[in-house]
C-alpha cells in the first residue's frame, strides 16, 4: 500500500479561509456524492379506499454531494479535477462540532420531509394540517459582531451552556413541547434572570443548566435566550405516507420529494417518462430555495446518465455553470434539444408551479384533479 494512501492531505493541502483570507490546511474535499430516485424511497401505509398510489414511467431523483476526509493520494488525484473544492476544518464545520452538523443536517432533511409532504398533498387535492413541533437550537446568537463581519466579539451568555442541535425539553419545571410554550415560559421574565432548563444533547443526553436571559438588541424591552430555534413543525396527513431518508442530512432534496409525491398521487405522468433529477428546498408557499454544492451536484447527474437537472432559480442566478470549468457538459434550458450525449441541461425554476410547468413543456402531464 502507497504511504500517500495513509498520509492526511493537510500535510500538504491548503486552500482560502474565506473569513480570514489566509491559507489554512484543508483536510477535507467537497465532492459529488449520488443521484438516487425519490421514488424507491416513498414509503405508504394502509390507505383509504379512496386514496390511490400510480406507478410512473420516470423518477424523480434528489442529488448529495459529501465532504469526506482526504489523503496525499486522493488529494493529489482529486485536486486535478474542477469539482474538487477543498474545505478547511472550518470550511466544513463553521463553529459547530462535528456532532451537532451531523444533528443539525438530520433534523433539516426530517423537516424538508415535512414541508414536502404538506405542499404536495396540498397540491394533490389533500388538506394536510401542520403544526410547530419540539424546540432544537440551530444556533446560538451573537450579540456583537468584530468589524471583519465574521467573528463574534460579544455572544449572549445562553451561548455558554445552550449549544447547536440542543432540544429544549423544560423550563423551570415546565414541560417545552413548542416555542409557543417556551415564550410562555419566558412571559414576565427581565434580562438578567436565570432560568433552569432541562435540554437533551447528541451524544450526552439529558441534564439540566442554568442560562441567563438577555435583551433584545433590536428591542431592549423583549426578554430573549439568545438563538435560533429550528423549524420543526410537523404535519398531520389525511394518510400515512412517509419518506424514507436514511442518513441523509441537509434540507435540499426537499423539491425532488414534492414532485415525486405529487406524481404517485394524481394521475398521468409528470415527468413525460424520463428521469429528472431536482435539487432546492421546499417552502411552504411552494417556493424554492438554494442549495450548495450545485458543481458537485451536477456531477452526481452526469455520472448517473440523468439528463434534465432542476435547479433554484435563485442558484442560477448566483451560480453560473461553465462547461469549461466543469468535466461534464453543462447546458442552459435553451439548448435541451441541441444537446448531446452527457450533457447535462440545467432548468431554473423558482416555485413548484414553475417546476410543474417546466415538466409539462417537456411532455408530462398537468396534475390532474
Amino acid at each position: 500500500m502507497s504511504i500517500s494512501v495513509l498520509i492526511p492531505s493537510d500535510v500538504i493541502a491548503r486552500t482560502e479561509n474565506p473569513r480570514t483570507e489566509e491559507q489554512e490546511p484543508a483536510p477535507y474535499a467537497r465532492v459529488p456524492a449520488s443521484a438516487e430516485s425519490v421514488n424507491n424511497r416513498v414509503v405508504y401505509g394502509d390507505l383509504p379506499e379512496d386514496v390511490e398510489v400510480y406507478d410512473t414511467d420516470g423518477d424523480f431523483f434528489f442529488v448529495t454531494v459529501s465532504a469526506p476526509e482526504q489523503s496525499v493520494l486522493s488529494w493529489l488525484i482529486g485536486s486535478a479535477e474542477p469539482v474538487f473544492d477543498p474545505l478547511t476544518e472550518e470550511g466544513k464545520n463553521g463553529r459547530r462540532t462535528p456532532v451537532q452538523n451531523r444533528e443539525i443536517a438530520l433534523q433539516q432533511m426530517r423537516t424538508a420531509t415535512q414541508e414536502a409532504q404538506f405542499v404536495a398533498l396540498t397540491a394533490a387535492g389533500y388538506k394536510p394540517t401542520i403544526e410547530f413541533g419540539s424546540v432544537v437550537v440551530q444556533d446560538t446568537l451573537c450579540r456583537k459582531t468584530a468589524e471583519d463581519g465574521f467573528t463574534c466579539d460579544e455572544e449572549f451568555p445562553s451561548s455558554a451552556v445552550l449549544q447547536p442541535a440542543d432540544t429544549i425539553l423544560e423550563v423551570d419545571g415546565d414541560p417545552i413541547r413548542t416555542i409557543e410554550d417556551l415564550s410562555a415560559a419566558l412571559d414576565g421574565a427581565e434580562p438578567g434572570d436565570i432560568v433552569e432548563m432541562t435540554i437533551d444533547r447528541a451524544v450526552e443526553g439529558t441534564m439540566t443548566v442554568s442560562v441567563e436571559l438577555s435583551s433584545d438588541p433590536t428591542d431592549p424591552d423583549r426578554t430573549i435566550v439568545g438563538f435560533v430555534p429550528f423549524d420543526t413543525r410537523t404535519v398531520d396527513l389525511p394518510f400515512d405516507v412517509s419518506i424514507d431518508t436514511a442518513a441523509v442530512g441537509g434540507p435540499s432534496a426537499g423539491a425532488s420529494f414534492t414532485l415525486a409525491l405529487i406524481d404517485e398521487l394524481t394521475e398521468g405522468d409528470l415527468t413525460g417518462g424520463r428521469d429528472i433529477a431536482v435539487t432546492g428546498s421546499i417552502r411552504l408557499d411552494g417556493s424554492i430555495g438554494p442549495i450548495g454544492g450545485l458543481a458537485q451536484k451536477v456531477s452526481a447527474v452526469h455520472q448517473h446518465g440523468v439528463q434534465v437537472f432542476l435547479i433554484p432559480a435563485e442558484q442560477f442566478e448566483l451560480t453560473d455553470p461553465d462547461p469549461e470549468n466543469l468535466d461534464d457538459g453543462v447546458c442552459r434550458w435553451e439548448c435541451l434539444n441541441d444537446a448531446g450525449d452527457g450533457e447535462v441541461v440545467l432548468i431554473p425554476v423558482a416555485t413548484l408551479d414553475e417546476a410543474l410547468a417546466v415538466l409539462e413543456s417537456l411532455g408530462g402531464d398537468p396534475i390532474a384533479l
